[in-house]
């Protein structure tokens, strides 16, 4: 017979990464070195970019740009809702969404501002930023529905949609995730078998199709409730070996693109097969080598790297945990690195000096940022009518007014509380107000320790007596009321 009274099992486990785990510092060490390949990828006909992942190998770091975000939005969304249930996730989505929108919105118009005072020219094509410049009006409009981007900004608008449907995205995944990774591998495919995207204008086409650079946002939020289940299988000689043998094939195609005696390592007809990669549909080699480079990532660097406590990496996790200011720095840098080797000069220092200098630049701006977010706030003083009673080393003395009218200071109560601090007398105005027959009683409670001094016992005993033995004894805490002041 079926046990009604018994608790049912959870349709899906907790996030594994949440509760066994802080917060993996490769994540953000691997998003902030990918921040800093975009920079130096943005800017055109520039040496640092062989320091990228793009001259050698088919993916670059868009890739892993992607598949990061989806490790992160699945360990902080799934947080909220551990905590607080979905609203809070939805409340999240909501306004992280709002956030990277306005981001986008204020980057495309301070792109237009640079691009702007430095002429225009080559500059405002390049950028596509002319259209903005000479129809501004229409060209927000456009903006403001996601449908113009300048050169650069397009990874903004991505991020703006799957903010907003990742709450169902995570609802789906924590009850049937390989399922729902399955579903996004076969909207994958159909991009590429009937060629969908969304509408996008002037040109018609998005550089990054949503529809396609979904998966590895997906796949990255997949792996953080499945990965511990697939990671033996993941680091195995069996996956390990064949993502190395890849990564080489595609290292030797793309430098003998590049360096004239690799050609004849690669079959002639065999770039021309290759190239060019769809990069805006995301193309099954880029999606492949990508795959590979995380296998042996996650096999080189474990969790507690050393190589995390360096000042590079500090760097970079620096970056890495403010991503979206630290992206729109970079598009804005690399505008006006693009300016400066356009009508300062092109040659090799140039290139070198802004590709160091914007990283650091970049660094500078994360760790500053850091700063600000971590800075600890001072606690608020604590009065002494909030502290505890528990412990007691100093006493308050407190006087109960049968008459508080002749205090012609006290409105609404009868009870002044007093901390004496070293004091020899009892204040003359305040006996002054007080007559004979109207003596205060003198009640001692004790309170924390607060430092005020001497023990103001003695101090006052010339004037009201000695104190009694037990104040529970003097007083009948039960009877005793205050009489509001008529």
């Amino acid at each position: 017979m079926l046990d009604r009274t018994a608790t049912p099992k959870p349709l899906a486990s907790p996030l594994p990464e949440l509760n066994a785990y802080g917060r993996d510092l490769r994540i953000d060490a691997c998003r902030g070195i990918a921040l800093w390949y975009i920079f130096l990828d943005h800017v055109p006909n520039n040496v640092g970019s062989w320091l990228t992942l793009r001259n050698y190998g088919f993916s670059d770091a868009a890739e892993v740009f992607m598949f990061l975000s989806g490790l992160t939005c699945a360990l902080s969304y799934g947080k909220a809702r551990q905590s607080a249930g979905w609203t809070a996730v939805i409340g999240r989505t909501l306004w992280r969404s709002w956030d990277i929108y306005v981001a986008f919105l204020l980057l495309t118009l301070a792109c237009a501002v640079v691009v702007h005072l430095a002429g225009g020219g080559p500059l405002a094509d390049r950028s596509n930023t002319r259209i903005l410049l000479e129809q501004p009006g229409m060209t927000l409009a456009h903006a403001a529905i996601l449908q113009y981007r300048p050169v650069n900004t397009d990874v903004l608008p991505l991020f703006v949609l799957y903010h907003l449907l990742f709450a169902p995205l995570l609802w789906l995944l924590l009850r049937a995730p390989n399922a729902t990774l399955g579903a996004s591998l076969l909207l994958y495919t159909l991009v590429h078998v009937f060629g969908w995207t969304i509408p996008a204008w002037p040109n018609g086409h998005w550089f990054f199709n949503p529809l396609a650079w979904q998966l590895p946002l997906v796949l990255g939020a997949w792996w953080i409730i499945e990965g511990k289940r697939f990671r033996p299988c993941v680091t195995s000689r069996n996956v390990l070996v064949p993502a190395v043998l890849y990564l080489v094939f595609s290292l030797v195609v793309a430098l003998s693109c590049s360096i004239k005696p690799l050609e004849a390592l690669v079959p002639q007809p065999l770039p021309a097969l290759l190239y060019p990669m769809d990069k805006s549909n995301l193309a099954p080699l880029r999606l492949l080598h990508f795959l590979a480079l995380a296998v042996l990532v996650l096999w080189l660097v474990p969790r507690d790297w050393r190589g995390l406590k360096t000042a590079v990496m500090r760097g970079a996790i620096s970056c890495g945990q403010n991503s979206l200011p630290i992206y729109c720095l970079g598009v804005l840098l690399a505008l006006a690195s693009h300016l400066a080797l356009l009508d300062v000069s092109d040659g090799l220092m140039m290139q070198i000096a802004l590709s160091v200098g914007g990283v650091l630049v970049m660094v500078a701006a994360a760790t500053l940022l850091n700063s600000i977010n971590t800075k600890p706030r001072q606690p608020p003083q604590a009065k002494p009518a909030d502290l505890p009673v528990q412990q007691a080393t100093r006493f308050e003395l407190v006087i109960n007014l049968k008459r508080a009218q002749n205090l012609k200071r006290a409105k609404t109560l009868g009870v002044m509380t007093l901390g004496v601090k070293s004091l020899g007398v009892m204040p003359p105005a305040l006996l002054a107000h007080i007559e004979e027959g109207d003596r205060p009683k003198m009640l001692f409670a004790p309170v924390r320790e607060s430092g005020w001094g001497a023990d103001p016992v003695q101090a006052i005993a010339p004037v009201f007596g000695p104190p009694a033995r037990n104040v529970a004894q003097d007083v009948n805490w039960t009877s005793r009321t205050v009489e509001p002041v008529p």
